[in-house]
This record gives structure tokens, sequence and C-alpha cells, in this order.
């Protein structure tokens, strides 16, 4: 089920929304520590955390996938956002640096399709984080925010799907041990909580973050040579006739 951009855009200016986007960003930005020089691609709804990117990179963009919608952004300035299929991103080959796909993969019916698209745009040794909500998490299983829409995912399943679609995962974190309530004592609470989950590495955070490489050949599983070796010639033992001489079969030489 996907999530409206109004729906989305009025979380992160909620008290809740705010606190879970200093979490998140602050994983992102240990990921993309330095971007200086690069093009930045947000997929989803990551408008939230690509403000700080427009300070250095080259270009920043953000697409959003036709099921929840577009807002202008930046709100000043020329429009980077824009309406997209998330199965055919509108960008030649190798030519985004960073992708950062948030509030995309779990909504979208083709996940692969949308992970094959990033691998096509990313150059030659680009990486991707990716953030999605976590099975075990709370956030995932209250529809109250935008992380408990869509399919969540074990770590198992999102390495999975990864791999299959030529990303070798690099680094994961957990992140949102906070419980997704408006109450001020949790909301007061949450840097704690959250400082608590990260250091006992707790598995029930409400999102998990992955970085992963774009891989440029497919991994070839090492084959057994013997296993394909031609086989051994075992030799024919013919019977013979009594009183025949050896050699000779009903007038026909055997060699």
């Amino acid at each position: 089920m996907s999530i409206d951009v109004i729906d989305l855009r009025s979380f992160y200016s909620s008290s809740l929304g705010e606190i879970a986007r200093r979490i998140v960003h602050k994983i992102v930005r240990q990921r993309f520590a330095n971007c200086s020089g690069y093009s930045i691609l947000g997929v989803g709804y990551a408008t939230p955390y690509l403000e700080i990117f427009r300070e250095e990179a080259v270009r920043v963009l953000a697409f959003m996938p036709a099921e929840q919608g577009v807002v202008n952004w930046p709100v000043s300035g020329l429009s980077s956002s824009a309406l997209i299929e998330t199965t055919a991103l509108p960008l030649p080959n190798s030519c985004i640096d960073r992708a950062l796909v948030v509030h995309a993969l779990e909504i979208t019916e083709h996940p692969r399709d949308l992970l094959a698209e990033i691998w096509r745009i990313l150059t030659p040794g680009g990486r991707v984080v990716v953030v999605v909500p976590g099975r075990s998490g709370l956030w995932a299983r209250l529809d109250r925010t935008p992380f408990g829409h869509g399919r969540p995912y074990s770590r198992g399943q999102l390495a999975e799907l990864l791999r299959e679609c030529l990303f070798s995962p690099t680094h994961w974190s957990e992140a949102l041990y906070v419980p997704p309530f408006q109450r001020r004592t949790w909301l007061h609470a949450a840097a704690f909580v959250e400082e608590i989950g990260v250091g006992l590495s707790l598995p029930c955070g409400g999102v998990l973050i992955v970085e992963a490489t774009k891989l440029l050949y497919r991994p070839i599983a090492i084959r057994n040579p013997l296993a394909y070796a031609e086989p051994r010639r075992q030799p024919v033992l013919l019977p013979e006739p009594a009183g025949v001489t050896p050699g000779m079969v009903t007038g026909r030489i055997v060699s």
C-alpha cells in the first residue's frame, strides 16, 4: 500500500518526524561523508535527507514515484524534483555517483526493477544507501508513520535482494529504537533510547539502513574441475568361443 506525498510531508513536519529525520540523517551523513563534486539522487521521499548535500554536490535530484505524488523541492530556486516511474528512471547510464532510497523500496510493486534502474544509472563503484522498515521493529507494525506502510524487510531478505541486483552490501545499521509515539516522554528520551539500542546492537530497530556498492560483474561460482572432466575409458572384454584364435570372432577382427 502506497502513502501519499502529502502524508509524508505532514509526518516530517511533526515532532516525531523531526526526531526520525535527525536519527536517520545522522547515519546517512556518516555513509556519504564527503560528496564534493558528486551527483546525488534521492528516490522515493528523500528530500528531508538531501538538503545538506546541496552545499557540496555538483547536483542533487529528487525523484518521487508516481504512486506517491510529487512536491516542489527545494522550496526556493529552480526545482530539482520530478515525478517518475521507478522502473524507468529518466537518466542516462552511469551518471550518478551516490543514490539514496527512502520510502520507495518497501512500497514499489517491482523492487528488483527499481534496484536494476539504480544500478544502471550509478557510475562504476557508485554507492547506494537504502532505508527500509525493519520487520522486527515496532515502527513497521503501526501505520501511524510512513514506515508502517508497504513491505518491511529482514536483514537477510534485503541482503539477498541487493545481491540479486548486483549490489554488494558494505555496511549495515539499525535505527529508530524509540517507539513511534507522540508522547513528550518518549520524544525527550529519544536520544537516550537510541544510544542504548545502538550500543547493545538490539535487533529491533524501526528501520534497516544498508550501504551497498555497485558490482560490475556477476559473481560466478567456482566449479569443481573433476565434475566436468572427461570420464576415463574402461577396456571392454569380449568373450571368445573355445578353439578360436585370439583376436578373431566369427571371421571379424576385433581391435
